[in-house]
C-alpha cells in the first residue's frame, strides 16, 4: 500500500456541486472521512443530482478518506439508479489509482458498467465521447427586452425540427419565464439552450449570478388591492414542466426545466366482461334469488 493510501490527510466533510452551462454534465465532489453522516449526506445529494436528470454525472472521490473502501456499495447503487432512468444517466467515478477504493471499484465497476478514472479531466473527455449526439440549440443573449422573444423563437425552431409540436407552446411559455427571471434578477449575459431528451426536450438558462431563484408565495386576493404579479413566473414553470431546478456553475448558475408530452389517456374499461345490450333492449332473463 502506498504512503498516500495509508496516510490520506483527513479533511472536513464537504460536498461541492458544479454543472455545465446547459446542465448536461454535473460534477459532484465528495471529500472527508467516510462515516454514516457523510454516507447519508452523499446519498441524498446523489438522489438530488439524478433528479436533475443530466446526461452524465461525474462523482469526484479524490479527497474521500475511505481506507476500507466501505463506500463502494453506495456508488454501485447510484449506478443502478442512473441506469434505470429514462433516458439513462451516465455515471463515472474519479478515484486516484493508489487508493484502496479505486481497486475495489475497478472490480465492482467492471460488472456494473461503472467506469473509474484517475482524474476529472479524463472522465470529462471519456464522457464526452460516449454521450449521444443529442440535438442541441444554444443562444447567447443580453438582458434586453427582446431576449424572451428570441428565446421563444429558438424553442419554436427546435420543436418543429425535432417533431415535438405538442411541446411547442408550453415550452415557449416556460422558456420565456426563465429568461424573464434572469433579466429581472441576474441582469447578466445569459446562455439559453434547448436539447432533445428522449421523448421530450430540456430547457436551460445560465446566467452570471450564483443566487438560485426561489418560489414566492402569492399573496391573498383582497378587495380593492392590486393582484400580486411577482412570483407567477416560476409558478408557471412548475405547472407546465415535469421537473425543474437550478444548479451552480463556475460562473453563476443554470436554471433548467424538462418538458415531456402528455401520456395517452387510458381507455375506460367496462365494469364487467358481460356484453352490453343495444339501447332499448331489456334483459328479461331471470336474475335468481335475491
Amino acid at each position: 500500500m502506498s504512503l498516500r493510501a495509508a496516510c490520506l490527510p483527513s479533511k472536513e466533510p464537504s460536498l461541492h456541486l458544479e454543472s455545465d452551462v446547459d446542465a448536461s454534465v454535473v460534477l459532484l465532489a465528495i471529500a472527508g472521512r467516510w462515516d454514516r453522516t457523510l454516507w447519508k449526506t452523499s446519498t441524498e445529494r446523489l438522489h438530488k443530482c439524478l433528479a436533475e436528470h443530466p446526461e452524465a454525472l461525474i462523482v469526484d472521490l479524490s479527497e474521500l478518506d475511505d481506507p476500507t473502501a466501505s463506500s463502494a456499495p453506495t456508488w454501485v447503487a447510484a449506478q443502478k439508479a442512473a441506469a434505470a432512468m429514462d433516458p439513462s444517466v451516465q455515471l463515472a467515478l474519479c478515484i486516484p489509482p493508489d487508493l484502496p477504493l479505486a481497486d475495489r471499484m475497478q472490480r465492482l465497476g467492471a460488472r456494473s458498467y461503472l467506469p473509474v478514472y484517475a482524474k476529472v479531466r479524463q472522465a470529462r473527455v471519456a464522457i464526452a465521447s460516449r454521450l449521444p449526439l443529442t440535438e442541441r440549440l444554444t443562444l447567447t443573449l443580453a438582458p434586453e427586452p427582446e431576449a424572451p422573444s428570441l428565446a421563444r423563437n429558438l424553442i419554436s425552431d427546435a420543436c418543429l425540427a425535432w417533431d415535438r409540436v405538442e411541446l411547442l407552446h408550453p415550452a415557449r411559455s416556460v422558456m420565456s419565464e426563465l429568461v424573464n427571471n434572469a433579466i429581472e434578477h441576474a441582469r447578466t449575459e445569459m446562455t439559453v439552450a434547448v436539447s432533445l431528451r428522449g421523448a421530450g426536450i430540456h430547457l436551460s438558462v445560465a446566467d452570471g449570478v450564483a443566487t438560485p431563484p426561489r418560489l414566492i408565495k402569492l399573496s391573498r386576493v383582497r378587495r380593492d388591492q392590486p393582484l400580486d404579479e411577482r412570483g407567477r413566473g416560476l409558478q408557471v414553470v412548475g405547472a407546465l414542466a415535469v421537473a425543474w431546478g437550478t444548479l451552480p456553475t463556475r460562473t453563476g448558475k443554470v436554471v433548467w426545466a424538462t418538458m415531456q408530452p402528455r401520456p395517452p389517456k387510458a381507455k375506460r374499461q367496462p365494469r364487467n366482461d358481460a356484453p352490453r345490450l343495444p339501447p332499448g333492449v331489456r334483459n328479461e332473463r331471470p336474475t335468481g334469488l335475491r
